[in-house]
């Protein structure tokens, strides 16, 4: 026994190694070749009997649970968040060398600790020095712990971290005072040193982590910042040191596989992190040259957050019936227009899973293609291959589809392929960038398209928006007067029926309050009526006022609803929408 507590072993592991032999689940051999590669490589005994393949980690958490007497965890099951102030309470080194790793903070200064080995009563009193409260043990195997440990504090790095380790590393790019003087070796070299690298992936992780939709990322004459884009809302949050902007931008151009040698004209690419097991995060990138340098934008694309379920966008239950109408027709165009970044894509992709059938041939051209839907076919549209919406849509025509989506008509080959595929039998779906429904008939028009054709082909045409929710948490009523309702655009006899809201700001909604934003819509459906109005060629207006006569909700009127119902601000409906 002496010999082999010099050689390394702890007694508490050998006596599990022999209580394992006395219950005849591994043979005094299989520990014996255990302690002997234990000696040599580190770790416990359970983690060497798992790793020779002697012993199911599953067998070994329910013998270890008995034995000690304490429940077992997995702390990399999907269940298991670990909050990033619990791992604080524990360094990573101590973590590492007593494999444990803090997985909750319960009741008063108690925290759930996960143990390889929780029958070791001298890290169990380490533990509660550093914490300065009490230990409630849990066991998990060795290799959970430290996969654990690598996953959790890797993502616990926070601005405040890496922003010190920037200050006090020794790197930085010369300031020459002239761009073309930085050489691609130093620009490699730095976008590859620990503090540039960490710093780009915890902007990156934390974006996630905060449901950013883009990062920007701006040099100016003394500074470099960075920005989220949060709900619609752009907020700094970050001021690398200035002198590692090249460093930073070249270390991101790198991940996403552009040129870093060309820093004179813009380009676009992608870059794909995998967070966990199962989240996948794309990041579409997009850098162009500045007077001071290169600007570079990434838009996060969630496929786990992809809402797909028309329900649940905001439609109000009129403006859906009517939408869900018109994509059932067999033939013809829906349209959706709006801004960039005010969800189209994301109803468009919701039209397309509510029509995706066995029986259904779906194509969509796109550019570029953001999320992957099985069971329709999607072509990257690349005009720089010569791969334009016109061909691509030729194309799809003689593969047999019965519903085309084209990522935007832009021009006026775009939509007179898209009005001809409509007009041979085909549902098109597409986007169009006007300020509400009824322009859109006119943005066709000045096109080239022919009135008599928009009037025959359209089914109907959506306007949207994306306002801002107000956080569940912390909303509160607020008093308006009622001059300032009705000029908005709410009767004067429903003022006093409901209650107006305002957010107070919370930790939950990062002192905002807002969190989240949902869709108002405006459909417009192309009634024997409106067709009359488009084949005389009738304004834009005088389209909007026979649709609402005809019970068209607008933008401002779908607004004024959320408001009604308490899901946002006053302040939202005048920022996103436009007085009818």
């Amino acid at each position: 026994m002496s010999n082999k507590k010099s050689a390394g072993i702890q007694p508490d592991q050998l006596r599990v190694g022999e209580l394992l032999v006395r219950e005849k689940i591994i043979t005094p051999m299989q520990l014996r070749k255990a302690v002997e590669d234990q000696t040599a490589q580190g770790g416990s005994i359970g983690h060497q009997l798992t790793k020779l393949g002697y012993l199911n980690e599953n067998v070994l958490i329910a013998f270890l649970s008995k034995q000690y007497g304490v429940p077992s965890i997995n702390p990399m099951a999907e269940t298991i968040d670990i909050p990033s102030e619990v791992l604080r309470s524990v360094s990573r080194d101590f973590c590492l060398r007593h494999l444990v790793i803090p997985i909750m903070k319960v009741e008063g200064n108690r925290f759930v600790v996960a143990m390889a080995d929780p029958g070791n009563i001298h890290v169990i009193d380490d533990l509660r020095s550093l914490i300065q409260g009490e230990i409630d043990p849990v066991v998990a195997t060795e290799g959970q712990i430290r996969e654990a440990i690598t996953k959790y504090y890797s993502m616990c790095v926070t601005f405040e971290d890496v922003a010190r380790d920037l200050d006090l590393e020794e790197i930085a790019l010369e300031e020459t005072g002239v761009e073309e003087d930085i050489s691609i070796g130093d620009l490699t070299r730095f976008a590859e040193e620990e503090p540039v690298v960490r710093l780009v992936n915890v902007v990156l992780r934390d974006a996630v982590t905060r449901g950013v939709s883009d990062i920007h990322l701006e040099p100016f004459e003394k500074q470099f910042r960075i920005r989220y884009r949060v709900d619609g809302i752009l907020y700094e949050v970050m001021k690398p040191p200035f002198k590692l902007r090249h460093a930073i931008v070249s270390r991101i151009k790198i991940m996403a596989r552009l040129d870093i040698t060309e820093r004179r004209i813009p380009q676009d690419g992608r870059i794909v992190l995998r967070l966990g097991k199962d989240k996948v995060m794309d990041f579409r990138v997009s850098t162009l040259p500045t007077v001071h340098g290169e600007r570079v934008v990434l838009r996060l694309l969630d496929r786990s957050n992809l809402q797909l379920d028309m329900t649940k966008l905001g439609f109000e239950e009129r403006a859906l019936v009517d939408f869900k109408d018109a994509l059932r027709r067999p033939h013809g165009m829906v349209l959706v227009t709006g801004p960039t970044g005010s969800g189209k894509t994301t109803t468009l992709y919701s039209a397309l899973t509510e029509l995706n059938r066995m029986t259904t041939n779906l194509l969509t051209a796109e550019d570029p293609v953001e999320y992957e839907l099985f069971g329709i076919s999607q072509i990257q549209v690349d005009e720089k291959a010569g791969r334009g919406f016109p061909l691509v849509i030729r194309s799809f025509l003689r593969q047999d589809p019965d519903i085309i989506m084209v990522g935007e008509i832009r021009d006026f080959e775009t939509a007179e392929i898209a009005v001809k595929a409509a007009l041979t039998g085909h549902l098109v779906l597409s986007t169009l960038h006007t300020n509400d429904a009824p322009s859109a008939v006119g943005r066709l028009l000045q096109m080239g398209i022919e009135p008599y054709l928009v009037a025959a082909t359209i089914n109907a045409i959506g306007a949207q928006r994306l306002v801002r929710k107000l956080c569940a948490k912390c909303r509160a009523p607020v008093d308006i007067p009622e001059a300032t309702l009705v000029e908005v655009g709410i009767p004067p006899e429903e003022i006093g029926s409901f209650q107006t809201m305002r957010g107070v700001g919370c930790a939950e909604c990062n002192n905002t309050g807002y969190r989240g934003r949902i869709a108002i819509y405006e459909i417009m459906m192309i009634t024997e009526e409106i067709r009359e109005f488009i084949q005389n060629s009738a304004s834009a207006n005088e389209l909007k006022r026979e649709a609402i006569r005809q019970g068209m909700k607008t933008l401002r009127m779908s607004a004024l609803t959320k408001l009604r119902e308490g899901v946002t601000t006053l302040e939202e409906v005048v920022r996103n929408t436009a007085p009818d």
